[in-house]
Protein backbone atom coordinates (compact mmCIF):
# COMPACT_ATOMS: atom_id res chain seq x y z
CA UNK A 1 0.00 0.00 0.00
CA UNK A 2 1.47 3.36 -0.96
CA UNK A 3 2.06 6.03 1.36
CA UNK A 4 -0.86 8.09 -0.65
CA UNK A 5 -3.01 5.52 0.03
CA UNK A 6 -2.59 5.61 3.53
CA UNK A 7 -2.54 9.24 4.31
CA UNK A 8 -6.26 9.18 1.79
CA UNK A 9 -7.65 6.60 4.17
CA UNK A 10 -7.03 8.49 7.20
CA UNK A 11 -7.44 11.85 5.79
CA UNK A 12 -11.65 11.52 5.96
CA UNK A 13 -11.65 10.75 9.26
CA UNK A 14 -9.40 13.41 10.84
CA UNK A 15 -11.99 15.63 8.74
CA UNK A 16 -15.13 14.53 10.41
CA UNK A 17 -14.35 15.71 13.84
CA UNK A 18 -15.09 19.32 12.24
CA UNK A 19 -18.73 18.30 11.24
CA UNK A 20 -19.84 16.94 14.20
CA UNK A 21 -18.55 19.69 15.89
CA UNK A 22 -20.13 22.10 13.96
CA UNK A 23 -23.32 19.94 14.11
CA UNK A 24 -23.41 20.66 17.62
CA UNK A 25 -22.50 24.41 17.54
CA UNK A 26 -24.94 24.99 15.19
CA UNK A 27 -27.78 22.80 17.41
CA UNK A 28 -26.74 24.74 20.45
CA UNK A 29 -27.75 28.05 18.45
CA UNK A 30 -30.99 26.79 17.61
CA UNK A 31 -31.50 25.53 21.27
CA UNK A 32 -30.74 29.11 22.76
CA UNK A 33 -32.95 30.47 20.46
CA UNK A 34 -35.56 28.54 21.90
CA UNK A 35 -34.54 29.44 25.06
CA UNK A 36 -34.88 32.99 24.58
CA UNK A 37 -38.52 32.51 22.86
CA UNK A 38 -39.23 30.35 25.84
CA UNK A 39 -38.66 32.37 28.54
CA UNK A 40 -40.50 35.58 26.91
CA UNK A 41 -43.96 33.48 27.06
CA UNK A 42 -46.29 33.61 29.74
CA UNK A 43 -48.80 30.55 29.21
CA UNK A 44 -47.55 27.63 30.79
CA UNK A 45 -48.49 25.19 27.76
CA UNK A 46 -47.29 27.25 25.22
CA UNK A 47 -43.80 27.12 26.95
CA UNK A 48 -44.20 23.47 27.06
CA UNK A 49 -44.23 22.97 23.66
CA UNK A 50 -40.82 24.94 23.08
CA UNK A 51 -39.55 23.38 26.08
CA UNK A 52 -40.33 20.32 23.87
CA UNK A 53 -38.12 21.51 21.15
CA UNK A 54 -35.17 22.47 23.24
CA UNK A 55 -35.39 18.88 24.81
CA UNK A 56 -34.96 17.14 21.26
CA UNK A 57 -32.32 19.03 20.70
CA UNK A 58 -30.34 18.33 23.94
CA UNK A 59 -30.78 14.46 23.30
CA UNK A 60 -29.71 14.88 19.72
CA UNK A 61 -26.59 17.05 20.79
CA UNK A 62 -26.09 14.05 22.97
CA UNK A 63 -25.82 12.15 20.57
CA UNK A 64 -23.20 13.95 18.61
CA UNK A 65 -21.18 14.50 21.63
CA UNK A 66 -21.34 10.63 21.98
CA UNK A 67 -20.21 10.02 18.46
CA UNK A 68 -17.21 12.49 18.84
CA UNK A 69 -15.93 10.10 21.89
CA UNK A 70 -16.72 7.48 19.31
CA UNK A 71 -14.60 8.77 16.77
CA UNK A 72 -11.66 9.86 18.92
CA UNK A 73 -11.79 6.67 20.35
CA UNK A 74 -10.98 4.67 16.48
CA UNK A 75 -8.94 7.38 15.09
CA UNK A 76 -5.20 7.60 15.20
CA UNK A 77 -5.00 10.87 13.41
CA UNK A 78 -7.38 13.22 15.24
CA UNK A 79 -6.85 17.56 13.73
CA UNK A 80 -5.41 19.39 16.93
CA UNK A 81 -4.90 17.38 20.56
CA UNK A 82 -7.01 14.41 21.53
CA UNK A 83 -7.29 16.10 24.85
CA UNK A 84 -8.57 19.27 23.63
CA UNK A 85 -11.26 17.44 21.39
CA UNK A 86 -12.32 16.07 24.92
CA UNK A 87 -12.70 19.11 26.59
CA UNK A 88 -14.26 20.86 23.71
CA UNK A 89 -16.53 17.99 23.16
CA UNK A 90 -17.58 18.30 26.81
CA UNK A 91 -17.63 21.89 27.32
CA UNK A 92 -20.07 22.37 23.84
CA UNK A 93 -22.61 19.42 25.42
CA UNK A 94 -22.48 21.08 28.90
CA UNK A 95 -23.70 24.59 27.04
CA UNK A 96 -26.76 22.40 25.56
CA UNK A 97 -27.21 20.79 29.15
CA UNK A 98 -27.36 23.79 31.24
CA UNK A 99 -29.80 25.44 28.71
CA UNK A 100 -31.89 22.77 28.64
CA UNK A 101 -32.05 22.70 32.41
CA UNK A 102 -32.84 26.45 32.26
CA UNK A 103 -35.85 25.83 30.59
CA UNK A 104 -36.85 22.71 32.74
CA UNK A 105 -36.53 24.11 36.08
CA UNK A 106 -38.78 27.21 35.03
CA UNK A 107 -41.44 24.82 33.58
CA UNK A 108 -40.87 22.57 37.05
CA UNK A 109 -41.41 24.75 39.42
CA UNK A 110 -44.04 26.56 37.57
CA UNK A 111 -42.24 30.20 37.79
CA UNK A 112 -43.13 32.60 35.52
CA UNK A 113 -40.25 33.37 33.47
CA UNK A 114 -41.55 37.34 32.96
CA UNK A 115 -38.46 38.54 35.16
CA UNK A 116 -35.68 41.11 33.64
CA UNK A 117 -32.98 38.99 34.92
CA UNK A 118 -33.78 35.93 33.29
CA UNK A 119 -34.59 37.88 30.20
CA UNK A 120 -31.34 39.38 30.02
CA UNK A 121 -29.58 35.96 31.13
CA UNK A 122 -31.46 33.96 28.10
CA UNK A 123 -29.81 37.13 25.79
CA UNK A 124 -26.82 36.45 26.89
CA UNK A 125 -26.90 33.15 26.28
CA UNK A 126 -27.93 33.40 22.64
CA UNK A 127 -24.91 35.79 21.90
CA UNK A 128 -22.54 33.88 23.49
CA UNK A 129 -24.00 30.38 21.44
CA UNK A 130 -23.63 31.83 18.56
CA UNK A 131 -20.20 33.52 19.03
CA UNK A 132 -18.82 29.95 20.05
CA UNK A 133 -20.66 29.44 16.48
CA UNK A 134 -18.67 31.30 14.45
CA UNK A 135 -15.36 30.47 16.38
CA UNK A 136 -15.48 26.84 16.05
CA UNK A 137 -16.54 27.12 12.16
CA UNK A 138 -13.59 28.91 11.62
CA UNK A 139 -11.51 25.93 13.21
CA UNK A 140 -11.91 23.83 9.84
CA UNK A 141 -9.48 26.28 8.23
CA UNK A 142 -7.86 28.64 10.56
CA UNK A 143 -7.41 31.34 7.90
CA UNK A 144 -9.68 33.77 10.13
CA UNK A 145 -7.76 33.80 13.43
CA UNK A 146 -9.06 37.49 13.62
CA UNK A 147 -12.63 36.11 13.67
CA UNK A 148 -11.67 33.79 15.85
CA UNK A 149 -10.01 35.80 18.64
CA UNK A 150 -12.84 38.39 18.13
CA UNK A 151 -15.81 36.15 19.21
CA UNK A 152 -13.69 34.64 21.88
CA UNK A 153 -13.55 38.15 23.69
CA UNK A 154 -17.01 38.72 22.99
CA UNK A 155 -17.54 35.11 24.66
CA UNK A 156 -16.03 36.04 28.27
CA UNK A 157 -17.46 39.69 27.76
CA UNK A 158 -20.78 38.16 27.88
CA UNK A 159 -19.88 35.93 30.70
CA UNK A 160 -18.52 38.76 32.87
CA UNK A 161 -21.84 40.76 31.84
CA UNK A 162 -24.14 37.34 32.79
CA UNK A 163 -21.90 37.74 36.44
CA UNK A 164 -23.26 41.28 36.86
CA UNK A 165 -26.85 40.30 35.64
CA UNK A 166 -26.77 37.54 38.12
CA UNK A 167 -25.42 39.23 41.82
CA UNK A 168 -28.01 41.98 40.56
CA UNK A 169 -31.16 39.48 40.50
CA UNK A 170 -29.84 37.65 43.29
CA UNK A 171 -29.92 41.05 45.01
CA UNK A 172 -33.17 41.93 43.89
CA UNK A 173 -34.79 38.49 44.79
CA UNK A 174 -33.62 38.54 48.08
CA UNK A 175 -34.98 42.19 48.53
CA UNK A 176 -38.64 41.77 47.05
CA UNK A 177 -39.28 38.17 47.50
CA UNK A 178 -40.84 36.89 50.56
CA UNK A 179 -41.91 33.38 49.85
CA UNK A 180 -38.56 31.44 50.68
CA UNK A 181 -39.67 28.67 48.21
CA UNK A 182 -39.89 31.37 45.29
CA UNK A 183 -36.29 32.09 46.41
CA UNK A 184 -35.25 28.91 46.35
CA UNK A 185 -36.47 28.14 43.05
CA UNK A 186 -35.43 31.44 41.40
CA UNK A 187 -31.87 31.28 42.56
CA UNK A 188 -31.50 27.74 41.21
CA UNK A 189 -32.67 29.11 38.00
CA UNK A 190 -30.70 32.35 38.00
CA UNK A 191 -27.86 29.77 38.97
CA UNK A 192 -28.46 27.07 35.53
CA UNK A 193 -28.76 30.36 33.21
CA UNK A 194 -25.76 31.68 34.69
CA UNK A 195 -23.68 28.04 34.64
CA UNK A 196 -24.83 27.98 31.20
CA UNK A 197 -22.63 31.11 30.56
CA UNK A 198 -19.93 29.94 32.10
CA UNK A 199 -19.40 26.77 30.02
CA UNK A 200 -19.40 29.01 26.69
CA UNK A 201 -16.66 30.86 28.52
CA UNK A 202 -14.92 27.25 28.98
CA UNK A 203 -15.17 26.24 25.69
CA UNK A 204 -14.12 29.47 24.32
CA UNK A 205 -10.91 28.52 26.76
CA UNK A 206 -10.25 25.56 25.12
CA UNK A 207 -10.67 27.09 21.62
CA UNK A 208 -8.14 29.40 22.72
CA UNK A 209 -5.55 26.98 23.70
CA UNK A 210 -5.91 25.22 20.08
CA UNK A 211 -5.77 28.08 18.15
CA UNK A 212 -2.40 29.08 19.89
CA UNK A 213 -1.01 25.59 19.38
CA UNK A 214 -2.39 24.84 15.85
CA UNK A 215 -2.37 28.97 14.06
Amino acid sequence: MSFNTILNFFQPRDRVFYGLFEKVVETNKVMAIYLNEFVNISDFEEREAVLKKIENLEHQNDENTHQIFTELGRNFITPFDREDIHYLASALDDIADYIYASAKKINLYKVDPHDKGIHKMAELIEQGTEAIRISVLELRTMKNIGIITTALVKVNSLENQADEVYDMSIERLFATENDAKEVMKKREIFHALETATDKCEDAANVIESIIIKYA
